[in-house]
């Protein structure tokens, strides 16, 4: 006889227990993803965003010959509200960076020329060679079942290798994805960027490093995905920041606001009723 099992979800967001992030619930059945959101009605926003005025003063370039931060940016999701917070209200002067995920779509690819003409910008793009992206995803797919490792991988470790090679220190990043969806953190807790999280949460715990050999894939081919030394961080003196700790954050309102602003485009997705996150990928929804 089979018998079925049941799912736990949220009560208040219906998030189920087995999200990959990992989640947890309380004797009400709410989901530490609702608790810590239950924060940004409670803390001092203004007091936060004086913080991250310091922070940023901080490393502010003094003689106007370097970028003041690098900004990682794609077609899609929060980054025109980053760039526009960063350059326009806080008068940063940012270098972006992209990783080309080569699952473009053609909104996508005007959103993020839109976003470095609309906002003045100077962008870096790294595009990876097809043959090597090719050899690295069927190797993914045999360790992991993913196709979208690479992106991954490479659009958590091409802004940190840019600050080692520019002596850019500061990263600006949007959302904690484990602070904002699971409530891994509290926005007290002000997590960073590390070597670490990126490995146990963004890349499913396999290093570039990792692939050699799978494949026949080469050391000198994982290059554009291996994560800098800890030496060459701490020479530069590389911190990665996350927004959400210092600002209210609210994704739906922000691209509301970015598309009145800058006619930032949407879409209808599969599977979503998001129209905006992730339109710059045909198949990532």
């Amino acid at each position: 006889m089979l018998v079925a099992l049941s799912m736990k979800y949220c009560k208040r967001c219906l998030y189920p227990a087995n999200h990959p992030l990992g989640i947890t619930f309380d004797s009400e059945g709410i989901c530490s993803g609702c608790r810590v959101h239950e924060e940004k009605d409670e803390l001092n926003w203004k007091e936060r965003g004086e913080k991250l005025k310091k922070i940023l003063n901080e490393f502010r370039n003094k003689d106007g010959k370097n970028y003041d931060c690098i900004i990682p940016v794609s077609g899609a999701r929060d980054s025109y509200f980053i760039v526009d917070t960063i350059k326009n209200k806080y008068k940063m002067h940012p270098l972006l960076v992209t990783y080309n995920k080569q699952y473009n779509t053609k909104i996508g690819i005007r959103n993020l020329s839109y976003l470095k003409a609309l906002l003045g910008c100077d962008l870096l793009t790294l595009t990876v060679s097809p043959k090597i992206v090719r050899k690295v995803t069927r190797a993914t797919i045999e360790k992991l079942s993913s196709i979208y490792w690479h992106c991954l991988a490479g659009q958590t470790v091409f802004p940190v290798q840019t600050a080692v090679r520019f002596k850019i220190p500061l990263i600006v990043w949007g959302a904690h994805q484990g602070n904002d969806q699971v409530g891994m953190y509290s926005h007290l807790d002000e997590v960073e960027m590390t070597r670490k999280y990126r490995k146990d949460h963004d890349i499913m715990g396999v290093e570039a490093e990792d692939l050699v050999g799978v494949n026949g894939i080469e050391d000198s081919e994982i290059a554009p995905y291996k994560y800098p030394h800890d030496k060459e961080i701490e020479k530069v003196g590389v911190r990665g920041i996350y927004l959400n700790n210092y600002i209210r954050w609210d994704s739906k309102a922000q691209h509301e606001d970015m598309i009145k602003k800058y006619k930032y485009e949407t879409t209808h997705q599969h599977r979503t009723f998001d129209t905006y996150n992730d339109v710059d990928c045909f198949n990532y929804s």
